[in-house]
């Protein structure tokens, strides 16, 4: 029920919108824009008939067309804030956006043990069909260092402030973590002066880590780059799942070759596109395990109190 009554909000938020920058989902789930003052140099178009195309097919699942790409703020309620948030990254093949299954469910999850969470609305369909994380990077990196920015006001920890993806955000999830030391768009305010590594990161049933985007075949691409300072990291994906799960496996080896913590959890079945809802298959039981982890890390710890 709750969660039918959530897709029902958003879809009558989303109808509401002339687009999909609108100011706020509830008076106390900011919206914020990424780009107050346009995109950064160097954004590709998309053809204005291809853009009317888009908007025409909203649905309460997904998002179709983003051009103002922005963060949702779930703050979590002061009584059980802990200090950590994260960038929850919805999926969606660079093309869509997965927007309640994989963003806005997932930040209440994160809010009913006290983590803050921020969905990014990155920017879709793909602009560059040969790299279609580019431009969503810049939107990721935008968006922790907003966070960062914030933290203060929304009691917020800056250094345990993570990033987590499903899929193609899942993929967005470790371009983020790997790719921090240089930034993908060049300075606009203060909010850039700030650190754009994550502190952990999360990419469940990633997809795109193999050579040219490819995920049936049992290696990793040259944009999987990890050393000692790539964020610790949890991962979750199912053996059914073409080959994310081996390629899941090879970037375990590689974390665990950096000495960067890990952790690594692959079901026998499942598929694809799962988020957080529930089933009779033990993957749905995932996100348990991740806030375990969390929690094992010291991620979760409350700040002491101070007189």
């Amino acid at each position: 029920m709750r969660h039918a009554i959530l897709r029902a909000t958003v879809l009558m938020t989303l109808a509401a919108c002339t687009a999909p920058d609108c100011s706020a989902l509830a008076a106390d789930r900011p919206e914020i824009s990424l780009w107050p003052n346009g995109l950064p140099a160097g954004a590709k178009p998309i053809d204005a008939n291809r853009i009317e195309e888009l908007k025409g097919k909203l649905t309460e699942e997904r998002i179709y067309y983003v051009d103002a790409p922005s963060i949702t703020v779930y703050k979590a309620p002061k009584d059980k804030a802990n200090g950590c948030a994260v960038v929850v990254c919805p999926g969606g093949g660079y093309n869509i956006l997965a927007w309640p299954k994989e963003g806005l469910e997932v930040a209440e999850w994160f809010n009913s043990f006290g983590v803050t969470a921020v969905v990014l609305k990155y920017r879709v369909p793909r602009r560059d069909p040969a790299a279609p994380h580019v431009e969503p990077l810049q939107d990721a990196q935008r968006a922790l260092r907003l966070v960062r920015l914030h933290a203060k006001d929304w009691s917020v920890d800056p250094g345990r402030v993570g990033i987590l993806g499903f899929s193609a955000g899942g993929h967005l999830t470790a371009m983020t973590g790997m790719h921090w030391r240089k930034s993908s768009y060049d300075r606009i305010d203060e909010a850039d002066d700030l650190s754009c590594r994550p502190d952990f990161m999360c990419p469940i049933y990633a997809a795109y880590l193999g050579p040219d985007y490819n995920d049936k075949v049992a290696e990793l691409g040259p944009l999987v780059v990890v050393d000692a300072k790539t964020p610790p990291t949890f991962m979750a994906v199912t053996a059914d799942d073409s080959y994310r799960g081996v390629q899941a496996a090879l970037f375990f080896v590689e974390l665990k070759e950096a000495k960067v913590p890990a952790e690594l959890h692959i079901y026998s079945k499942g598929g694809h596109g799962y988020g957080i809802r529930p089933s009779d298959q033990p993957i749905s039981t995932w996100h348990h395990r991740l806030g375990d982890w969390l929690n094992s890390q010291g991620l979760l710890e409350k700040p002491e109190a101070t007189n």
